[in-house]
């Protein structure tokens, strides 16, 4: 049913990510599925990475680990963005499309009242991109 699963992942707030990661991976074992890890950086440096390069190693390394935790075949990929807070959607869908992905699984928090107001990342990926979307709580 699915082949390639991507799980956008923000390296900054990893131990956020507990749920989507073992959903995602327990798919990609039950279809034969792969995933590819999938994070989007700016050019500027900052806390993950001096450069793309240093961020790109950094989520190479957290595939890897991933892979070798739930026994998956997975991926990393590594998108610039100019401004993430305000391209972050478009990054993921695009990155999303360039890889075949047929299934995205995105973690995400319970709504709040800003999330009246301001759309989350997750329903905006949610309506608007050509793959199923999955978006796991807690």
């Amino acid at each position: 049913m699915f082949t390639t699963i991507v799980v956008p992942v923000d390296l900054a707030h990893e131990d956020k990510l507990g749920k989507a990661l073992t959903v995602s991976a327990d798919l990609a074992k039950q279809y034969g599925a792969k995933i590819i890890y999938l994070g989007v950086t700016s050019a500027m440096p900052g806390k993950l990475g001096h450069n793309p390069a240093e961020y790109a190693e950094k989520l190479q390394a957290f595939a890897a680990a991933q892979a070798a935790k739930f026994g998956v075949t997975a991926d990393a990929k590594a998108e610039v963005s100019h401004d993430p807070t305000i391209d972050l959607d478009k990054t993921l869908m695009k990155a999303a499309d360039a890889v075949g992905a047929d299934l995205i699984v995105m973690a995400s928090h319970v709504p709040g009242l800003a999330d009246y107001i301001w759309p989350s990342n997750g329903g905006t990926v949610a309506s608007h991109s050509k793959a199923s979307v999955m978006v796991v709580r807690g």
